[in-house]
């Protein structure tokens, strides 16, 4: 079980809109900001307003493309973030559908971020 996870942005503002506008059916929200050296630190939250999900100044250069995936508690939630990403000209992996080969339920959409992340909304439920 993870507390929290954070990921670095070379555009700090740009990769938490991203995040907000296109996960939003999820319930993810900007719940804390704060400065550092380098540029702000960002707590995102879902609906427990906890911030688990953190977007940091970039400070490593290199390539470093990581896989996140964000529970949505419905196929229509998968949905939704699929139509915001093509709304907004996001870079579409997978468009949603059943992946039988994790489990009979799974249901998923893969995105890029702006960094060129993974990024996955999956609902586990049947419908």
């Amino acid at each position: 079980m993870l507390d929290h996870v954070s990921i670095q942005a070379a555009d700090i503002d740009a990769a938490v809109a991203f995040y907000v506008d296109v996960f939003q059916s999820l319930g993810l929200h900007e719940v804390l900001r704060y400065g550092g050296d380098d540029g702000p630190f960002v707590g995102i939250a879902g609906v427990d307003d906890f911030p688990r999900f953190w977007v940091n100044p970039l400070v490593d250069h290199g390539t470093r493309p990581i896989h996140l995936a964000f529970t949505a508690p419905t196929r229509h939630a998968v949905d939704e973030v699929y139509r915001r990403a093509v709304t907004r000209g996001v870079e579409i992996l997978h468009a949603p559908r059943v992946w039988p080969q994790y489990h009979a339920a799974y249901y998923g959409v893969f995105l890029r971020d702006p960094d060129g992340n993974n990024v996955e909304a999956v609902c586990h439920a049947a419908e």
